[in-house]
């Protein structure tokens, strides 16, 4: 690898670093939000989309992508590690609960970044 590809393997990692960040953040924002009067709900929810799809058009400006999984299967093999997998039964039903970290993918598919979940098992 010579040293122009290095600089640029560098740059996305830490655009990759920055957008986990901004996510994280703006999860919490989100359930921030949820505490103000509606008015105030809608103006701060408003904020907050625009400050996503800004850093989203980012990411896609480095034909990087970010995919949230929450609320879907989890199969063995998923882009992402389970934070609480030991819990369950190896032929337990299991559903993402919730997405700490997402997985961003470049324009072929090839994984970047592992996300980190949750799990849960689905009731029957």
């Amino acid at each position: 690898m010579n040293e122009n590809d290095a600089r640029l393997e560098h740059m996305e990692d830490t655009i990759i670093t920055l957008f986990v960040e901004s996510w994280r953040f703006g999860k919490t924002f989100q359930r921030l939000v949820t505490k103000l009067d509606a008015g105030e709900q809608k103006r701060h929810e408003s904020q907050l989309r625009w400050f996503r799809r800004k850093v989203e058009d980012a990411l896609n400006g480095l034909e990087l992508r970010s995919v949230d999984i929450e609320g879907q299967p989890f199969e063995p093999g998923a882009a992402a590690t389970p934070l609480n997998v030991a819990e369950f039964e190896a032929d337990d039903a299991l559903i993402v609960a919730q997405m700490l970290e997402p997985i961003i993918m470049d324009k072929k598919g090839q994984v970047k970044k592992m996300g980190i979940v949750i799990l849960r098992k689905v009731e029957q």
